[in-house]
């Protein structure tokens, strides 16, 4: 379902569009320059995008709820995709420095629809699983629960007097519980990390007695945690890796635009 913030931005967006575009047209007709008006709007279109970052990184100033300037983002970077193409009239433009702006701005654009797809994705599937997990502690979570699990399973081998459990772990889990594992599978919402669990990963359990059993079952409920965890690692290490791109080409575009602007206004001096 589509927010009245979104709605009104997309309206505020084709407005400003209309009316660029026909000032434009007005000023062609009239033997004007209308790449004048275009460029303007569109460099101020990319400063008003790059803000967006700096926004992200005043969270602790109230300047609008996240999920506005998200929005205005969203609307703000398609309109620039118009802009652009209105600006150049065209799709690839002459000229090698033109051409290098050109993709660049490409990137930005191809990396920013990405992003868009991701974050409205991952952070919902993250909130299903119910848990929350810093990124930077979750190494620290995933040695504590493999912590647990070799003490739950070194207690089972000197309680029970039976080391099936730990051949296991040794030959098995200890694969699973060393590092994050399935990443691709979390990003598209699969569950081949449970299956793995119910399959391979408990696969020693019918060969277990009752003692043995009760110490196994502790182990795969730490499994189903690590899953969650494990979830919770590929979806924001894909969205931190994805600002790692975004952030310094959109930077790139700002930089290459605004020496583009200084270029083209001392030749017409």
């Amino acid at each position: 379902m589509i927010r009245r913030s979104s709605v009104t931005f997309i309206i505020l967006g084709v407005i400003t569009f209309a009316l660029v575009a026909w000032y434009a047209r007005t000023t062609s007709l009239q033997l004007g320059n209308p790449a004048i008006v275009t460029g303007y709007t569109l460099l101020g279109l990319m400063l008003l995008l790059g803000f967006f970052n700096i926004r992200k990184r005043l969270s602790m100033v109230p300047v609008g709820r996240g999920s506005l300037w998200l929005a205005f983002h969203v609307v703000a970077g398609v309109l620039a995709m118009a802009m652009f193409w209105l600006h150049t009239g065209t799709v690839w433009p002459e000229g090698t420095y033109e051409r290098i702006l050109t993709v660049l701005f490409y990137l930005v654009s191809l990396t920013g629809i990405f992003g868009y797809i991701i974050l409205r994705g991952l952070p919902r599937r993250l909130t299903q699983t119910g848990i929350e997990v810093m990124y930077e502690r979750i190494p620290t979570e995933i040695g504590e629960i493999r912590e647990k699990v070799e003490a739950l399973t070194l207690e089972c081998t000197e309680k029970t007097g039976s080391d099936t459990v730990a051949q296991h772990y040794i030959g098995t889990l200890n694969w699973f519980f060393r590092r994050p594992r399935f990443g691709f599978s979390h990003l598209v919402g699969g569950d081949a990390a449970g299956h793995w669990l119910r399959g391979p990963g408990s696969a020693a359990r019918r060969y277990l007695n009752n003692d043995e059993k009760e110490y196994f079952d502790q182990i795969l409920e730490l499994g189903a945690l690590k899953i969650l965890v494990d979830r919770h690692y590929a979806c924001q290490d894909l969205m931190k890796k994805w600002l790692l791109v975004h952030v310094p080409l959109s930077m790139a575009v700002i930089l290459v635009s605004i020496w583009h602007f200084l270029l083209v206004n001392v030749y017409a001096l």
